[in-house]
């Protein structure tokens, strides 16, 4: 049986002259967050868009379930859902129709689903006007509404409380308490601290 663990082991990465990660690794169990932190410019955003195959390391690996992800990148990302620091919205479709498109990508939702996705992350009334007409906010709440949709063990996030009122950043945090309770792994680089239990808190500071 998969015990859905997540390491790196030994990351590299370079950039130009840059020695952006120099050595990284971690350890993820199910259950766990590991907030990655540092300073700008410290490889926060690189290490999550290595860990999920978008960047290739110079040297070292991500293991998931023990195996090397290169090994079948199709397979771990249909277990991954990667919000990125900005969210990926197309602005001339509503919040509704980039649920839709987005999530129909891996499985059939409906629109009463859909809805209350939205509902759930207070953005219900934004679903039927264009992404380009809404706030930040209202943007990466519309994004925080695929995540219990998509239902994916891993969860790789980009700064996800940016541009969120106090009542949304205390959202992003019952949402991954919710998917740490599932047995799943969050994975957030973030300068802002997590509103997650510390018992399911690791911590991973990135040096600039």
């Amino acid at each position: 049986m998969p015990h859905e663990s997540l390491e790196a082991e030994n990351l590299h990465l370079w950039r130009g002259e840059q020695h952006v990660l120099n050595g990284v690794g971690f350890a993820l169990p199910r259950g766990t967050c590991l907030h990655v932190a540092g300073a700008n410019g410290s490889g926060k955003t690189t290490l999550l868009r290595t860990v999920c195959g978008l960047l290739y390391a110079e040297s070292g690996r991500v293991l998931w379930d023990g195996q090397d992800v290169q090994a079948d990148l199709a397979a771990f990302h249909s277990r991954l859902i990667y919000i990125g620091h900005e969210p990926p919205l197309k602005p001339d479709l509503s919040a509704l129709e980039n649920l839709s498109y987005w999530v129909g990508v891996r499985r059939r939702v409906g629109r009463a689903l859909l809805g209350a996705a939205l509902e759930r992350v207070g953005a219900i009334a934004c679903a039927d006007r264009p992404v380009r007409t809404l706030s930040a906010g209202q943007k990466r709440r519309v994004a925080l509404a695929a995540l219990s949709l998509l239902a994916a063990p891993l969860w790789l996030l980009d700064e996800p409380t940016t541009n969120l009122d106090s009542e949304g950043q205390g959202l992003v945090g019952t949402l991954i308490e919710e998917q740490l309770a599932r047995g799943g792994l969050v994975l957030a680089a973030t300068h802002q601290e997590l509103p997650v239990a510390r018992e399911r808190l690791r911590r991973l500071e990135l040096a600039a």
